[in-house]
């Protein structure tokens, strides 16, 4: 049995081992679907003023239309990273490729919120098979750590890239054409991969698979979507009895999870890696670079748009430089941990993240759109050395055919750490607007309640008054919010300098 294993594994390896100029080519190929991922993260929510025109959603139905995707998602990742390594994760890939560009096919012509919904969530089915597949096929191209390294920055620079391209793209598609062909973008960048994976991209998978395991999956659901629910629904109306209910399903059903796992010969998801310091301290990174990168965009585009006044196109613009510095940064470290230990680089990432908020709070965002570009580059330069790192450790502290499970882990961390960074630094940033605006008499009640909810309301209430009332009140808003970014800066400052800890003390045993 051993010498059949053995065997397999040996063949594996083989087919993994392609040469160098087919590596890269492959490396480029798989590059198709993450830039089409990122770039839809971060498109779509310039299509929400024409697709509620187009298609009147209710207020719910809105929120289910961006909310829905993100849910599914996180619940799928972990089962479809432990799929792709048992059936194989080209095959996987190419399904969700497949799947993904067809549905958004459908989603662009879709004749009522209630369809968009759907198609949506089963975007979001497809999409966790997208990302724990490609980064779980770098690992296994890459067998030499040093390439490796590079070809997970050049990962991270391809999400990175599709990020900084997303606004830009999404706003241009949105002046010349319909709501729909956001959507539509999958098709041109997609219907290439399909052609081109078969033929560059070698196949691997775990020679020594767990089970399909439906009640694993299950329990991961049942763990994921009340908690990236509870986070999303906290942001937006605060803590109640149902959230708190569902947050204790999910820590229920995640004990039940770890439990079953432990129990297991051949687990769904081999939990005893976070038992490796390295491992479990490089996922917690993960999660918390992101975590500033995302509670970081959440005020700074509000900013530049709400109180600069600048457009959609301009303030993506505005943020470009430290998109850039973003994927320089990540491509930059590669050489540099060949001398400097992988811990100290992700410390000093982590470190300029809380630069980047500390200089946020100390200047303060008035008035100072340059001080905010030149924040969020430093913060770029912290995520990308952080991210590229921390991916890189995650995928070496384990086995290669052990990659996709590991790869789902990442890619859970970073989605968690994005929904917590708007969820925690946004409801934190929203409550100090509320606490601090000051509402004319003038206002009914029902315009001081929209003024006090966001500074987006306001601005849109200030278009229907009288321009004193409207100035008074836009005064008061801006003050309020720009109150509010001082406050999360400063927490922003602690989360990172305790994230620096973390990195200083788990990863000092992690070597080039």
């Amino acid at each position: 049995m051993q010498s059949r294993a053995a065997t397999i594994t040996h063949r594996t390896n083989t087919v993994q081992a392609p040469s160098a100029k087919r590596r890269w080519a492959a490396l480029v190929v798989l590059m198709l679907p993450v830039l089409l991922v990122s770039v839809d993260g971060t498109a779509l929510s310039f299509a929400v003023p024409m697709m509620s025109a187009a298609l009147d959603p209710t207020g719910a139905q809105l929120l289910w239309i961006v909310d829905v995707y993100p849910l599914v998602l996180a619940g799928l990742l972990v089962p479809m990273g432990s799929t792709g390594d048992r059936i194989g994760r080209r095959k996987l890939l190419l399904i969700g490729a497949t799947g993904f560009t067809i549905v958004s096919a459908l989603a662009a012509f879709a004749p009522s919120a209630g369809f968009l919904i759907a198609a949506r969530a089963v975007m979001g089915f497809f999409g966790a098979m997208l990302m724990p597949s490609t980064l779980s096929l770098i690992r296994n191209i890459f067998t030499v750590p040093g390439e490796r390294r590079t070809a997970i920055a050049v990962w991270a620079a391809g999400f990175s890239g599709g990020a900084a391209l997303g606004p830009i793209a999404g706003g241009f598609l949105l002046e010349h054409f319909y709501w729909g062909s956001i959507f539509l973008m999958a098709v041109p960048v997609l219907a290439p991969f399909l052609i081109l994976a078969p033929l560059l991209v070698p196949e691997s998978k775990d020679p020594n698979p767990g089970r399909v395991d439906p009640a694993s999956i299950g329990l991961i659901l049942l763990t994921m979507v009340p908690l990236v629910y509870s986070i999303k629904t906290f942001s937006h109306y605060g803590m109640s009895a149902p959230l708190t209910l569902l947050l204790a399903v999910a820590l229920v059903a995640g004990g039940l999870f770890v439990r079953r796992q432990l129990g297991e010969s051949v687990p769904m998801l081999d939990v005893r890696l976070f038992t490796n310091p390295v491992f479990s301290g490089a996922v917690t990174v993960n999660l918390l670079s992101i975590f500033s990168q995302a509670g970081f965009l959440y005020f700074v585009s509000q900013h530049l748009q709400l109180v600069s006044g600048l457009s959609p196109i301009t303030a993506g613009m505005y943020l470009l430089p430290g998109l850039i510095l973003t994927i320089v940064s990540g491509l930059a470290v590669v050489p540099i941990v060949r001398r400097i230990r992988p811990g100290y680089v992700v410390t000093l990432g982590l470190l300029c993240n809380a630069a980047a908020f500390a200089l946020v709070a100390y200047a303060g965002p008035a008035g100072w759109d340059l001080g905010l570009v030149i924040a969020f580059g430093i913060l770029g330069v912290g995520v990308g050395a952080a991210e590229t790192i921390s991916n890189d450790l995650i995928l070496g502290a384990v086995p290669a055919h052990k990659a996709g499970a590991a790869s789902a882990i990442s890619e859970t961390a970073y989605e968690t750490g994005s929904v917590l960074g708007t969820a925690v630094l946004g409801s934190i940033l929203n409550a100090a607007y509320r606490s601090h605006i000051v509402i004319p008499e003038s206002l009914t009640a029902s315009q001081a309640s929209t003024a006090r909810e966001t500074l987006g309301g306001a601005t849109h209430l200030a278009g229907t008054l009288d321009s004193g009332t409207a100035q008074v009140l836009m005064e008061s808003a801006h003050g309020a919010f720009d109150s509010g970014v001082l406050i999360t800066s400063i927490i922003g400052v602690a989360f990172m300098v305790i994230a620096s800890l973390i990195a200083l003390t788990s990863l000092r045993s992690a070597s080039a």
